[in-house]
C-alpha cells in the first residue's frame, strides 16, 4: 500500500512513528509493540525492493543513457559523412551532366559536319562525272572527226592514185601526220580521264 501511495521509507518511518506516539504504547504492551514492529517491517519491504529495483533501473538507464549518447554521436558522424558525400556526388553529377552536354553538342556538331562532307562529296563526284562525261564525248568527238578527216584523205589518196602519183605521196605524208595527231590527242584524253 505504501508502494501505491508512492511513500519513501522516511515517510513512511515517521507516520509508523506518529502512529506510535500517538497510541502511547507502555513498555508493558509489549505484544502491540511487536506487531507495529512486524507491521512496519512488511511495509518497509516493498519500498526497499522498489529502491532496489530502481537502482538496478537507474544503473540500466545511464548505461542505455550511455550507449544512446555513443549511438547519436556515431549517427551524426554519419550523417556529416553522408552530407560530404552528396555534396560530392551532386558536383559529380553536375560536371558529369555539363559534360555530357557538352559531348552532345559535340556529336551533333560532328554529325552535321559529316553530312555536309557527305553532300560535299556526291557534288564533286558528280561533277567528276560530268567531266568524264564531257572529256568522253569530246573524245569521241574528236576521234570522229578525226577518223571522218582519215577516210576523206583515203577516198581522195583513191582517186589522185588513178591521176596523180606525185601528189600521192604527199597526201600520204599528210595522212600520216594526222593519224599520229589523233593518237596524241586520244592519249591526253586517256591521261585526263585517268586523272580523274
Amino acid at each position: 500500500m505504501a508502494v501505491i501511495c508512492g511513500l519513501e521509507t522516511l515517510e513512511l518511518a515517521r507516520i509508523h512513528e506518529q502512529a506510535l506516539a500517538t497510541l502511547a504504547l507502555s513498555p508493558r504492551n509489549n505484544t502491540l509493540l511487536k506487531r507495529a514492529e512486524i507491521f512496519f517491517s512488511e511495509a518497509v519491504i516493498p519500498i526497499v525492493e522498489t529502491h532496489r529495483v530502481a537502482r538496478q533501473s537507474k544503473i540500466d538507464l545511464n548505461r542505455l543513457n550511455d550507449t544512446l549518447r555513443r549511438r547519436t554521436a556515431e549517427l551524426a558522424a554519419t550523417n556529416r559523412k553522408l552530407q560530404r558525400d552528396i555534396v560530392r556526388r551532386t558536383s559529380v553529377e553536375a560536371t558529369l551532366k555539363k559534360s555530357g552536354e557538352h559531348y552532345t553538342r559535340l556529336l551533333n556538331r560532328s554529325l552535321q559536319l559529316q553530312e555536309g562532307l557527305r553532300q560535299l562529296t556526291h557534288q564533286v563526284l558528280a561533277a567528276q562525272e560530268d567531266e568524264r562525261k564531257n572529256i568522253s564525248r569530246d573524245l569521241q568527238n574528236e576521234i570522229a572527226q578525226t577518223l571522218l578527216g582519215i577516210n576523206v584523205r583515203l577516198l581522195s589518196l583513191k582517186q589522185e592514185a588513178r591521176s596523180n602519183t606525185k601528189g600521192l605521196k604527199h597526201e600520204i605524208s599528210s595522212t600520216q601526220r594526222l593519224v599520229v595527231k589523233s593518237a596524241r590527242s586520244v592519249r591526253q584524253v586517256a591521261r585526263k580521264i585517268s586523272s580523274l
